[in-house]
């Protein structure tokens, strides 16, 4: 109900200006003052930026400095990165942010146990930031606002506070959630158990690498994993392409995949949000997806989403039409609005100059005559006559790049003259397929 109270305008309110929801939203309330030397102290996230984004890690390389690594601790620091990585993005993320599929009850607690080695915030914490994202991409709403430069979105967000809160999004679904309100209730006990005391416990009793377990199983691992998920927010929106849309910024690529664990195909993701999967292809990286997918065939996942293909080709077809059209506007075509001129002008002109008449229009050859591959004495016989059917297979059938050639000598149109046997004859092949941008047609309907 707060965010429908905002978002009504007050009696008296002038609304008028306002170009989109978005800016009506920022319009309503006023931005945290400017950082100055006076307030900087008070603009820190103190707790959750300088002491774990920044202290921890540095206390945790100089640990790792003074502590040998044991190829068992590596072996076990790189399989609990991996399901600490699959409780975020199977968990907080293709579940609970955007509910791409049903999980069991014990797979929900199993995800939000290894999501809390993460060492993330909370699901209900993440997810609101996370949907606060999509809903306001790009914008001063947006937590992760890419727009911002690269540092924000990766780890300024976490350090600074942000001159506005972020928008506001509908999380009633997660307060009906026992796993997760469970997770709320005891997270600070259960990230000191699987974040720390989980790790250290396996290193320890398995190979009597306690203090090993604990810095790099334990305290490294979550320096690691932070970092690698804040590429979600920031690589992901600078480094890749945009195959499905690109009014904002996210971007496939699969460096960024392989530093997510299948996060990386981000332009999909933004436009698809509900699909379980963020590779649609076979051959691109998401070992999430086929975790999601294994948890299926055993009973611990159902209802697993995915967007129809057709309207995933659309926009992948969208976005060529728009690079064509791109590409299309950096060729030079056949001139438009020629003037109409009669047979007898024609003729006349033709003494002057080398006119040739094809398909309804005049061309002229001027400069042409000699490069001709058939031979000037043969366009010479043509000159002020009908050359049609001699052109259209009657002496040659010329290729796809004579047509389109011939197009840009067009001058004139003959009053009365009719294209050849078809309209494709009638347009160069060139020119066939002309992908037309929504502006040039509504243009052309005023």
């Amino acid at each position: 109900m707060a965010e429908v109270d905002r978002a009504v305008p007050k009696a008296g309110n002038d609304a008028e200006g306002i170009k989109d929801y978005v800016s009506f939203l920022l319009a309503q309330e006023e931005p945290r003052p400017p950082i100055t030397w006076s307030n900087w102290w008070s603009e820190i996230y103190w707790g959750q930026g300088v002491a774990l984004m920044i202290i921890m890690p540095l206390c945790t390389f100089v640990a790792a400095y003074y502590t040998p690594l044991r190829t068992q601790t590596a072996i076990w620091m790189v399989v609990y990165y991996f399901m600490s990585a699959m409780g975020v993005t199977a968990g907080y993320h293709r579940l609970w942010a955007h509910r791409s599929y049903n999980a069991t009850k014990s797979l929900e607690y199993v995800l939000a146990l290894l999501a809390a080695a993460a060492v993330q915030g909370p699901i209900v914490w993440w997810v609101r930031g996370h949907r606060a994202h999509h809903r306001y991409t790009d914008t001063d709403l947006d937590p992760y606002n890419a727009r911002r430069g690269f540092i924000w979105p990766h780890i300024g967000w976490l350090i600074v506070k942000p001159r506005r809160p972020h928008g506001k999004v509908d999380v009633n679904d997660l307060k009906k959630n026992t796993v997760v309100m469970w997770q709320l209730r005891h997270y600070p006990w259960l990230v000191l158990v699987m974040a720390v005391a989980f790790p250290t416990l396996v290193a320890g009793a398995g190979w009597g690498d306690w203090k090993g377990g604990c810095v790099y199983a334990g305290f490294l691992k979550i320096v690691i994993l932070h970092h690698t998920t804040s590429c979600v927010n920031s690589l992901a929106h600078w480094l890749g392409e945009s195959p499905f849309d690109d009014k904002h910024s996210p971007r496939d690529h699969l460096f960024t995949a392989l530093l997510t664990v299948g996060e990386g195909y981000h332009n999909f993701h933004h436009q698809f949000p509900m699909d379980y999967r963020n590779a649609i292809k076979w051959y691109q990286y998401d070992p999430t997806k086929w975790l999601i997918w294994l948890c299926s065939k055993v009973g611990l996942a159902s209802h697993l989403k995915m967007f129809p293909e057709n309207e995933i080709q659309k926009g992948m077809l969208s976005m060529e039409l728009k690079r064509l059209h791109k590409k299309q506007a950096g060729i030079v075509w056949p001139q438009s609005d020629l003037p109409v001129v009669k047979w007898g002008t024609y003729q006349s002109l033709s003494q002057i100059r080398p006119l040739l008449y094809i398909a309804g229009f005049i061309h002229d050859l001027e400069g042409f005559m000699d490069e001709h591959p058939g031979g000037e004495r043969l366009l010479r016989k043509y000159i002020g006559k009908d050359a049609t059917a001699a052109f259209f297979g009657g002496t040659y059938d010329h290729s796809n790049s004579a047509h389109n050639l011939l197009a840009m000598k067009r001058v004139g149109i003959l009053h009365g003259g009719m294209p050849h046997a078809t309209e494709e004859k009638y347009i160069p092949p060139g020119q066939i397929l002309r992908v037309v941008h929504t502006k040039e047609l509504s243009n052309q309907l005023h």
